[in-house]
């Protein structure tokens, strides 16, 4: 036991094992309840429960947050509010690409939900590895910040004068890529990433990838280019690894449940994007008014960056509240999610493995 104990409370990147193991099981306990409890079977999740259930995820996320203030301080607990507002708001942009991608792929509503909960267990190591290798080149070589600045800083302008360009996933190099190395079924087959069938040329069984596999793989490689702006963002903010972590992944959790609310209506966000540019080139520039002038009150930081999100996302829902009424008049109130048309067949259920 005692051995146990001098274990759990060693230190791994600034905290203890514990902490850590503490954090991996909630996250271990949420994802067995949600996939084996929740969804155990595969059907289409409403808007209504999408809200709902993206409501338990952030009640969750505030009560860890809460916990962080009170255990490890005000500093910590704002800092991780700061980075998880951050991380969320990101993430928005995110699931625009994430129902390109099941349109694409053409994977039926039922499907997506389980797609997005396999997509998160690697999604937890992808991350975990590149907030791991951040935080080892901070510690070593803390003038990487100053690239982090400068990054955030010319990704915010980039993003304020170009905006963005058009996704065609057709012309995604990954996608093709794959289609090419491996055998791809035309069709889905329930929610199987993979299925045995004859192979067209020799009739023998062999095993082809399924549609939503593809789908599965392109999602987790997009989260990985979005890593690339996000991470380098949460540790402006903040150099201390647990807080980085947590509040990436509690973002990222919160995600899968918010997408089929946020889907129907992501086009109403159009000035979320401008507003996260001025939040990544101001993140960006606190890097540099720390090391020259001193260190920016954790509470401005906070206070900044939650006021230009509430206010990208007001301005956004008000400039399109009159296409939002055209749009319901249009179509009623049941417009269908993004996923349930695309460039392949629809999906059939089959005897797989």
């Amino acid at each position: 036991m005692e051995l146990l104990a001098d274990f759990l409370t060693s230190d791994f990147l600034g905290k203890t094992l514990w902490l850590w193991f503490a954090f991996l099981a909630v996250v271990g306990a949420l994802l067995a309840f949600d996939l084996g409890v929740l969804h155990k079977h595969d059907r289409e999740l409403g808007v209504g429960e999408s809200l709902a259930l993206s409501a338990f995820y952030i009640a969750i996320a505030l009560m860890f947050g809460a916990w962080l203030w009170w255990s490890m301080g005000q500093t910590s607990g704002m800092e991780y509010f700061t980075g998880y507002a951050l991380e969320k708001a990101l993430s928005i942009d995110n699931v625009f690409v994430i129902s390109l991608i099941f349109s694409y792929f053409a994977i039926p509503a039922k499907y997506q939900y389980r797609a997005l909960l396999w997509g998160i267990l690697a999604v937890l190591v992808l991350r975990g590895i590149m907030v791991g290798l951040g935080a080892a080149l901070v510690q070593q070589y803390e003038w990487v910040l100053y690239i982090f600045g400068v990054f955030l800083i010319g990704t915010g302008i980039k993003m304020l004068v170009m905006g963005e360009s058009e996704r065609d996933v057709s012309k995604n190099p990954i996608v093709r890529f794959l289609s090419r190395r491996i055998r791809v079924s035309a069709e889905l087959h329930g929610s199987h990433f993979f299925v045995r069938k004859p192979d067209p040329k020799t009739g023998k069984l062999v095993r082809f990838a399924t549609p939503l596999f593809l789908a599965l793989v392109v999602i987790n490689i997009a989260d990985l280019v979005f890593a690339v702006d996000s991470v380098p963002a949460i540790f402006a903010i903040t150099t201390d690894t647990y807080i980085v972590f947590t509040a990436n992944i509690m973002a990222i959790l919160g995600l899968r449940a918010l997408y089929f609310a946020l889907a129907a209506m992501v086009h109403r966000f159009e000035y979320l994007k401008y507003a996260l540019a001025i939040v990544l080139v101001f993140i960006g520039a606190k890097i540099f008014w720390n090391q020259i002038v001193g260190k920016l009150d954790p509470a401005i930081s906070l206070g900044v960056t939650l006021s230009l999100i509430a206010g990208g996302v007001l301005l956004s829902l008000w400039k399109t509240r009159a296409a939002a009424t055209n749009e319901t008049v249009s179509h009623g109130l049941t417009a269908p999610l993004p996923g349930s048309i695309g460039k392949r067949t629809s999906a059939h259920p089959a005897g797989d493995d």
